[in-house]
């Protein structure tokens, strides 16, 4: 007898937890999440600002990597500070409809928490992930729910002919009254704490599996929706996608689990508590990553510097976690450029007093920031702070 999924069962979707068992640990997330608002709100409006398209480019591209898909960084960096209205150095003047798409339904989510979340926003959520795709497409649905054309709603794993199916979606047929009850619940149940509800609505829309693809980022966008609202700001200072990326394996096991578990959903609650828990913790890398590189880009501005775009584009990549070295070759690889032009752009940086020459010489020369550049612009003492 196949086993049943949550979906199934008689008191679906009344969710039980054990509130003892979860109060330590909202507690503390509670607090942790309260001292880093705090922290943050000590900044002035423009680094606050610049933290938090640091945050919105991780989330949206880590939201996307759980999946598989992967977005350019500068790019994703580039639309947010357009629709932002920020005015941020060395950004990257390209367009990308698919990055885009994927941006403007974060920044729907984030920057509009407080508007009701709708059958026909879900939609337009929905057509963003997928520009450029008929709605009316045989091969695939965008704006509209899953229909059965092709078989039930499965989540599998496993190479074709050995996979093994982890989940079986509600029909098609129960999918708009499925939704109707999510909507009326996550805009009706203001007694809900904001931080539970997050998870909750994660796993129930996640359950619900209403489109064919595109629901887990769909569902965690809904869950950066409830942490906004918890907040209650748009400014946001930590990433949860990029710590469920962190821990994907975990966080798919759980979902399993829960899925094909009872209507008590303790240990997913637990699970996604502590998750949050430990972003938080990890936003003090993000956020401080991203105020250095405003205070870098500042006081070039300050010192009436020039740069062309092979140098800002560079500069910016040693600013996103740049991989080994920068060496003279990677410099070419990465501007598509001669030996002789990617040497004359760096030669350049040198003699400003931007970037400096490691110690070791010859044919393993190699360059970084020099730190110096930034030390000259005034910081505020709360990056300091512990």
């Amino acid at each position: 007898m196949a086993r049943k999924h949550i979906h199934e069962l008689g008191d679906w979707p009344r969710f039980t937890w054990d509130s003892k068992t979860l109060a330590p640990l909202l507690s503390e997330v509670r607090l942790r999440q309260g001292l880093l608002v705090g922290k943050m709100r000590g900044f002035g409006l423009p680094s606050r600002w610049t933290a938090t398209l640091k945050v919105l480019t991780e989330e949206t591209i880590k939201s996307s990597a759980i999946e598989g898909v992967v977005l350019d960084p500068e790019n994703v960096r580039s639309s947010l500070a357009r629709r932002l209205g920020l005015e941020i150095g060395g950004l990257k003047d390209h367009k990308d409809r698919n990055v885009d798409g994927v941006v403007e339904m974060m920044l729907d989510a984030t920057q509009k928490f407080n508007k009701p979340l709708t059958r026909e926003r879900l939609f337009d959520w929905h057509a963003h992930l997928f520009p450029g795709v008929r709605t009316t497409s045989d091969k695939f649905r965008v704006g509209a729910w899953r229909d059965e054309s092709h078989g039930p709603m499965q989540v599998v794993s496993g190479p074709v002919g050995r996979h093994k199916v982890r989940y079986v979606a509600p029909a098609a047929a129960r999918v708009e009254s499925e939704v109707g009850k999510f909507l009326t619940w996550f805009d009706g149940n203001e007694q809900e704490d904001p931080l539970l509800k997050a998870a909750i609505a994660h796993l129930w829309f996640v359950t619900i599996h209403p489109f064919e693809d595109g629901n887990g980022r769909i569902g965690r966008a809904i869950a950066e929706m409830c942490l906004a609202r918890s907040d209650g700001s748009s400014q946001r200072f930590y990433s949860m996608s990029s710590q469920i990326l962190e821990e994907r394996k975990g966080y798919y096991e759980v979902l399993e689990k829960t899925q094909a578990g009872s209507l008590d959903i303790t240990k997913w609650l637990m699970w996604f508590l502590g998750c949050l828990d430990r972003a938080i913790e990890q936003s003090n890398q993000i956020t401080s990553s991203a105020l250095e590189k405003e205070w870098f880009w500042k006081a070039l501005k300050q010192r009436k510097v020039s740069l062309n775009d092979r140098q800002k584009k560079v500069l910016n990549k040693l600013f996103s976690g740049f991989e080994g070295k920068l060496t003279r070759d990677k410099w070419m690889k990465i501007t598509k450029t001669s030996s002789r032009t990617a040497l004359r752009d760096i030669e350049e940086l040198i003699a400003i007093g931007v970037i400096e020459q490691e110690e070791a010489g010859g044919r393993s020369t190699s360059y970084r920031l020099n730190r110096i550049v930034e030390e000259k612009t005034e910081k505020p003492k709360e990056l300091g702070d512990k």
